[in-house]
């Protein structure tokens, strides 16, 4: 499993909005300024995001996006299925059933089943806030006089 330039981008781009929820909406152009990323492909990104729970848009002056939840609601593998699809190691696990039809006799099962499933517990325990949290205690040792 490799995560995709859209899926890191999609993490940065909601934790740049976690950071910057005190000022309201913010716009593409702020978020593509500070994080490097060409506002044309956050565009894109946006448009995967914007479903109901995700995101809230304002169009307009003063308009932009913000988060629909609090940072400590958005998970990083929630994130991730979204940009990505399935997180799956293997395409035999993508999806609800198994259309292999070596899944009675594979031997491999197993360990791929154990790694999808180390992989979502581990994704799926990481939110925004801990993102955040951890990112101002790497930080807060930073003095500058």
């Amino acid at each position: 499993m490799k995560i995709s330039t859209k899926g890191r981008y999609a993490l940065r781009l909601l934790i740049d909005l976690a950071e910057n929820q005190e000022n309201g909406f913010v716009s593409l152009k702020d978020i593509a300024e500070r994080q490097g990323i060409s506002k044309k492909y956050l565009e894109q990104i946006v448009a995967l995001l914007n479903r109901p729970g995700v995101l809230n848009t304002n169009r307009g002056y003063q308009g932009g996006y913000r988060l629909a939840k609090k940072p400590d609601e958005y998970t990083v593998g929630d994130i991730l299925r979204i940009t990505e699809g399935s997180l799956a190691p293997v395409s035999c696990l993508e999806g609800d059933s198994l259309e292999c039809e070596r899944a009675d006799i594979c031997a491999t099962l197993p360990i791929w089943r154990g790694l999808s499933k180390v992989i979502n517990e581990y994704l799926d325990s990481i939110t925004l806030q801990d993102v955040l949290d951890q990112k101002r205690e790497n930080y807060s040792y930073d003095y500058v006089i």
